[in-house]
């Protein structure tokens, strides 16, 4: 048996996530999980499609932006929708888009940014979001993709660097 240490206390932390849906999980709540999992997974089919129409947002913003610039609401329009396809990538198991749509939006998530930034990379970015979309490219494991992606990355890296600084809080930059 171990030995106790006066000097020593132990704190037990509650579970907050059993407080706050409530309690253990029980036998009808796992039926309800299963439920909920089985109409996700018949959703599937129509998760193409949906992403689809996000796709072509993204590029209707896109071809704007070309005409107009990046640097008012046109870019802000841009950002919105590459922000939406970073979550929605992953979520309609296409996580090479939301890897490439993490990417643009780096480069144009500030207003100062969008000032700047090489137009040319950001339709790159568009492009290879649908590209990923038509050729059915889900992941990274399509060596063509995640070179691509990789580049994209790389070049948006260099590009928001000098930003780097201004986009952590403020408590972190000390």
């Amino acid at each position: 048996m171990a030995k106790t240490n006066p000097d020593v206390e132990m704190i037990a932390a509650p579970n907050m996530l059993q407080i706050k849906i409530g309690g253990p999980i029980g036998a009808a709540d796992l039926h309800l999980i299963e439920k909920a999992d089985n109409a996700l997974n018949d959703m599937r089919s129509d998760f193409a499609l949906w992403l689809e129409d996000e796709v072509e947002k993204l590029e209707k913003s896109a071809s704007i932006a070309r005409k107009e610039g990046l640097k008012g609401s046109e870019g802000e329009e841009l950002f919105i929708r590459a922000h939406d396809l970073r979550g929605l990538g992953s979520t309609y198991d296409f996580p090479i888009i939301t890897r490439i749509a993490s990417s643009m939006t780096k480069m144009i998530d500030m207003p100062e940014k969008r000032a700047v930034a090489p137009i040319g990379l950001v339709l790159a970015h568009v492009n290879a979001i649908r590209a990923a979309l038509v050729q059915n490219i889900r992941d990274s494991s399509d060596p063509v993709a995640a070179e691509l992606a990789d580049q994209l990355e790389l070049m948006a890296e260099e590009f928001a660097a000098p930003w780097k600084d201004e986009a952590q809080p403020a408590a972190a930059r000390g």
